[in-house]
């Protein structure tokens, strides 16, 4: 009960940091989607809370955002974004709950992992939603918008993500840990 209710505490400061950090970029559109500044408190929720708050938060923060200040455009764009930081949440927080050693090489994995899975995951609900609308998403719009105009997201997020869980590691926050074998956590049987 207590750790849920501090995963739960979490979650929401996350979707407060999430609603905050946009409005740094704001001015600048171009600038907010390079340096994806949503994506920071979903991958870092998921890997703190677990893969069920990173996917509701995820899932949560493009659309409240929407309806507290009216960006991002709900469609497409909101839309696709939900399911993409959805995605990221929920690989990250899964495959690095699932490490055998929750370290940095576990968090780049995880990271990589949902990043890829996450970008794949937009690319289809893009595809589905401008198809339906009567408009054509191409290989090359993809490309553009989940890789080459996100690289300066992408290189924050591998710089800042890991620094900050190296950081609530060292001050006993966050612990890095060691799964111990089953027979060992069920006292040797």
């Amino acid at each position: 009960m207590k750790k849920n209710l501090k995963n739960l505490t979490l979650a929401a400061m996350f979707i407060a940091i999430g609603l905050v950090l946009p409005l740094l970029t704001g001015q600048i559109p171009q600038l907010g989607n390079m340096l994806l500044p949503m994506h920071i408190p979903v991958f870092l929720c998921g890997l703190i809370c677990g893969w069920q708050y990173g996917a509701a938060v995820g899932f949560i923060l493009p659309l409240l955002r929407y309806a507290i200040f009216g960006m991002p455009v709900l469609f497409p764009t909101g839309a696709a974004m939900s399911f993409e930081l959805m995605t990221y949440g929920l690989v990250a927080g899964l495959l690095y709950g699932l490490s055998r050693w929750q370290c940095v090489i576990a968090l780049y994995r995880s990271m990589i992992a949902a990043m890829i899975a996450g970008r794949v995951v937009w690319g289809i609900v893009q595809m589905i939603l401008l198809g339906v609308s009567g408009s054509g998403f191409t290989f090359r719009m993809f490309m553009a918008g989940a890789f080459l105009n996100a690289i300066p997201g992408i290189i924050v997020q591998l710089v800042l993500i890991p620094a900050i869980m190296v950081a609530l590691n060292r001050t006993g926050l966050v612990r890095f840990k060691k799964r111990q074998p089953a027979h060992q956590a069920n006292g040797g049987v």
